[in-house]
């Protein structure tokens, strides 16, 4: 870099999953790639931690499943829930592979300095720390790169390709002047820690109950906890008190007895506003946006930061060639979003289903939920239970790792 400006062939906007698996995907394949994070660390709170199967996957075809998983982490074999006080396994996921047939809960600080470290193996991988990028660089008509504010004072990079993957609130598809369609969501989700004893059970549990919805996903030591509510009534919450919250949280699990005290103020607490959008092109001349940034997700499944990871290897295997040889375009982009565009929009519209046919109907609800038909199958058949595994697991039109390793 000379006078704060760079020259690679793709500008990898956004440091989280889908940015960093593109970046070392790239530069593996033997492209000179820069990612770009606007914050100091991975370190952030309540992001999402789980890594379902199909990533598994993808790391064990790299050959790095192994090495992965000497990270300190929890293993999820099944997913439980309970319907008013109808107790069932949801989700199965043992019968998808002896080596990767669970969801792996890792903190995702850890996961990212993973693949950051990996990259890092590769000449063409540079990944800068608190680049904020403000702008868009402009050249007859093609995005040629981007403007970005960091402690050394102002940077451009220069790239044949810019990347979005810096989440639903892109600064790079806003530059852009994307369009982007909402599809909405009725629910927030509040999250917060609580402390777990080695009785506790040890899969991830739903309790999904007239008026309320509880998550709690096995952190190890901890359980990091979701409790959905209708969106826009944190204030109502709030205004109720500590002390009914609390309450509220102990009978929805009643093992967790004398831990709601653990929750000292609303500071403890972290609103996750929920939303639901997509992109209807994802792609200009020189500039192409994947993951949230093109399709954020509802929480629903925990599938965002998987069905993003798997957009990064569709556009690493179609991008690398042309990126290598000077001539990536408009049209290979577009394939891009064709490849992924797809199962984007058919999870979007499972968990808008799910939304409104369920978590509204519940969250409004005051009188006891009797479990519906679907949940008296998967209690009555185990083999049943295979299906919303795939589903969460591996997702609709999952992704193999095509790009060579320079």
């Amino acid at each position: 870099m000379a006078d704060g400006v760079a020259v690679v062939d793709c500008c990898v906007v956004g440091g989280g999953p889908a940015g960093m698996m593109l970046g070392f995907l790239l530069a593996r394949a033997g492209v000179s790639v820069a990612v770009l994070e606007k914050h100091a660390d991975f370190l952030r709170d309540f992001r999402g931690d789980t890594i379902h199967p199909s990533t598994l996957r993808l790391m064990d075809e790299l050959g790095l499943l192994d090495a992965l998983l000497k990270l300190p982490h929890q293993k999820a074999f099944h997913l439980n829930g309970m319907v008013g006080d109808f107790a069932l396994q949801i989700a199965d996921f043992t019968h998808l592979s002896p080596r990767w047939g669970f969801v792996a809960l890792m903190p995702q600080w850890d996961f990212l300095d993973f693949l950051s470290g990996q990259a890092r193996r590769f000449k063409g991988f540079h990944l800068h720390m608190q680049a904020a990028v403000t702008g868009l660089i402009r050249d007859g008509g093609q995005v040629a790169g981007v403007m970005a504010d960091t402690p050394d004072g102002p940077m451009e990079i220069r790239a044949a390709l810019t990347v979005g993957c810096d989440g639903r609130h892109s600064t790079v598809r806003r530059e852009a002047g994307l369009t982007v369609e909402e599809l909405g969501a009725p629910m927030d989700v509040l999250w917060f820690s609580l402390a777990r004893a080695p009785s506790d059970p040890a899969d991830v549990m739903g309790r999904f109950d007239a008026g309320r919805i509880f998550i709690m996903i096995n952190r190890g030591e901890h359980w990091q906890c979701g409790l959905v509510i209708p969106k826009g009534t944190l204030a109502d919450v709030q205004a109720r008190g500590l002390d009914p919250f609390r309450a509220d949280l102990e009978r929805m699990a009643p093992f967790l007895a004398g831990r709601g005290g653990e929750i000292a103020s609303w500071d403890d607490v972290k609103l996750l506003t929920v939303a639901v959008d997509r992109l209807n092109d994802w792609a200009l001349p020189g500039l192409l946006c994947i993951g949230d940034a093109a399709h954020t997700m509802s929480p629903i499944g925990g599938v965002g930061i998987n069905l993003a990871i798997q957009d990064a290897v569709a556009a690493a295997n179609i991008l690398a060639g042309p990126l290598s040889a000077g001539t990536v375009g408009l049209d290979d982009l577009k394939a891009v979003q064709r490849r992924r565009a797809f199962p984007a929009r058919v999870t979007q519209a499972g968990q808008v289903f799910v939304q409104n046919r369920v978590i509204s109907r519940l969250l409004g609800r005051t009188q006891p939920v009797r479990p519906p038909l679907i949940v008296r199958l998967l209690a009555r058949f185990p083999v049943l239970r295979r299906l919303p595994a795939r589903a969460i697991g591996i997702g609709v039109r999952p992704e193999h790792v095509r790009t060579p390793e320079a």
